[in-house]
């Protein structure tokens, strides 16, 4: 028997269904699709989202001031996203980054609720949902994180 014949094989089931080819191609776009929509999350925090605050722009002035947060807490949230938009591109902090992400969109959707009437109160909810897909599909790197962790203390 060749080499090839014996891994084909090995990796057919009962039924004869090649079960190592589909799922290798199978995950393999589901790591590319992953990795996109994580790319394209980072680029939504820092670009239109963090953007605004940390310059200064005055929609997000003004919103940060209906709120009664004024300046400090407008460049405190545009740190935070932008510090969540980096770190959902480096693997050791995916999932971490991501579930931050998620609690300062719930933190979003509370104020959007609470203060705004509503009225932008399906952007983080719907934000969310990627998110608690990444910090699930990437909860692997945080056992690295850990031990990365307690390496340096």
């Amino acid at each position: 028997m060749s080499e090839s014949t014996v891994a084909v094989t090995a990796d057919r089931t009962p039924a004869g269904v090649v079960v190592a080819e589909s799922a290798t191609a199978r995950g393999r776009r589901a790591r590319i699709a992953l990795r996109t929509l994580q790319v394209l999350l980072a680029l939504f925090y820092a670009i239109p989202s963090a953007l605004p605050k940390l310059i200064g722009h005055s929609s997000a002035a003004e919103s940060f001031e209906r709120l009664g947060w004024g300046s400090a807490g407008m460049y405190a949230i545009g740190v935070l996203e932008l510090a969540g938009a980096i770190a959902l591109l480096i693997p050791v902090l995916q999932s971490v980054a991501a579930m931050a992400l998620s609690g300062l969109m719930v933190g979003a959707f509370i104020v959007q609720t609470a203060v705004f009437d509503g009225q932008y109160a399906a952007t983080p909810l719907i934000l969310i949902v990627p998110l608690v897909l990444i910090a699930w599909a990437r909860r692997g790197h945080n056992a690295d994180l850990l031990r990365l962790l307690r390496r340096r203390v």
